[in-house]
C-alpha cells in the first residue's frame, strides 16, 4: 500500500505578505512607533531616495555630460 501524494502546498510567495508584515510590526516595536506610522515614513523615504536617484541619473546622463563639455570648450 503506497501514500498517495501530495500537491505542493508551499508557496513562497504567499509568506512575502506575512514576513513583511513581521518585518513592520517588529521595526515600530523597536522604534517604539505605532506601525502605520512606520509604513507611511518607509513609503517616503523610498520616494525621496527615488527622487534623489532619478536627480543623480540626469546629471550624469552621457548625451548631457557630452553636451556640457562642448559647451565648456566653446
Amino acid at each position: 500500500m503506497t501514500t498517495p501524494d501530495r500537491p505542493n502546498s508551499f508557496q513562497p510567495a504567499a509568506i512575502l505578505p506575512w514576513l513583511v508584515s513581521l518585518g513592520v510590526w517588529l521595526l515600530a516595536r523597536s522604534l517604539h512607533m505605532p506601525e502605520p506610522l512606520v509604513h507611511s515614513a518607509g513609503i517616503f523615504v523610498f520616494a525621496q531616495v527615488q527622487a534623489a536617484e532619478t536627480r543623480a541619473a540626469k546629471t550624469l546622463c552621457p548625451i548631457r555630460l557630452l553636451r556640457r563639455l562642448r559647451a565648456w570648450l566653446r
